[in-house]
């Protein structure tokens, strides 16, 4: 149905942008993470600790949030709930690390900019969204600005890049993230934010528990593990994890899917940001070319008089 802005909503939606933003934000960091500890961290530890910290961190929650109506939850609509939970929780980030073992930042950067491009075909394939032409024109502006920021202006070095099978582990992390931001739209209905939302990180933290036992990790090492990158596994868990995944169901649940999806895009520009911050990296030309572009089509996307989703 048509999106209506009412005059009294326009501060409420910027507010959920610079939500949406900040989760971007937030994950870039996780990805430049999870490139950095690659070599000491395996995908499934830091995925499990990730985890774990969640579980351990929203215990408090449920002075305020109602355990019996989150089995219920889970009990009543145990499909729905377990499908959303392994999406984005059991295999979105563990499939990302494991690609960033060995594919290279820019193809995954590049791949990873696929996902609003996916949200929006499977929008219209599975919950029969229409698709207006400034979307399209976003999109593929905004898609523009990530490739000219990853191939640093250069599109003659797009033939240098070389697919492994990373590559194919990120493109299967990008696909499982779009179809939770697509499925998400069918969550059951009866039930608050805050109980989906520790139905989500619980059951999802439960169907990774067998995969990581089945490793044969031994205490010692991993306790060792655990001292040595504890407060890594805490950026991941409060900012990248909790905070992260409400701001994005919050852009889903008052932009849509599609336009949420969008600021994905903002993933590779934020790299950039975080690395000349952090790791001392210049800036260059084609970063604001690049920044622009993406603005652009985000802006054209947002901002449209008229969108249907």
């Amino acid at each position: 149905m048509p999106l209506v802005i009412e005059s009294g909503g326009i501060m409420k939606k910027y507010s959920v942008y610079i939500l949406v933003g900040l989760c971007v934000l937030f994950w870039s960091g996780n990805f430049i993470l999870g490139r950095f500890v690659r070599d000491d961290v395996q995908p499934l530890e830091l995925a499990f600790f990730r985890w774990a910290f969640v579980c351990l961190m929203l215990l408090p929650a449920f002075y305020y949030v109602s355990l019996r109506n989150v089995l219920k939850l889970v009990r009543e609509h145990f499909i729905v709930t377990s499908v959303l939970a392994i999406l984005s929780v059991t295999f979105f980030n563990t499939i990302l690390y494991t690609a960033l073992q060995t594919t290279t930042a820019t193809n995954a950067l590049l791949i990873n900019s696929s996902v609003p491009i996916m949200i929006l075909i499977l929008s219209a394939m599975m919950l029969k969204h229409d698709v207006s032409r400034r979307q399209v024109a976003g999109i593929a502006l905004s898609t523009a600005g990530v490739v000219f920021l990853i191939l640093k202006g250069d599109f003659g070095s797009v033939s240098a890049l070389r697919l492994v099978h990373g590559d194919f582990w990120m493109l299967a992390s990008s696909l499982s993230w779009a179809l939770y931001s697509v499925l998400f739209k069918l969550k059951p209905a009866g039930f608050s934010s805050a109980e989906l939302f520790m139905a989500n990180m619980y059951l999802g933290f439960l169907y990774l528990l067998p995969i990581y036992l089945a490793q044969g990790y031994t205490l010692h090492a991993e306790a060792v593990l655990l001292e040595n990158y504890w407060a890594y596994f805490i950026y991941v868990s409060l900012f990248a994890s909790i905070l992260s995944y409400i701001f994005w169901n919050r852009g889903i649940d008052v932009l849509g899917a599609a336009k949420t999806g969008q600021f994905a895009h903002l993933m590779p520009l934020f790299g950039a940001i975080l690395a000349y911050i952090f790791l001392g990296e210049t800036l260059q030309f084609y970063h604001v070319v690049g920044a622009l572009l993406i603005g652009a089509g985000i802006y054209t996307s947002l901002f449209s008089a008229k969108l249907t989703i």
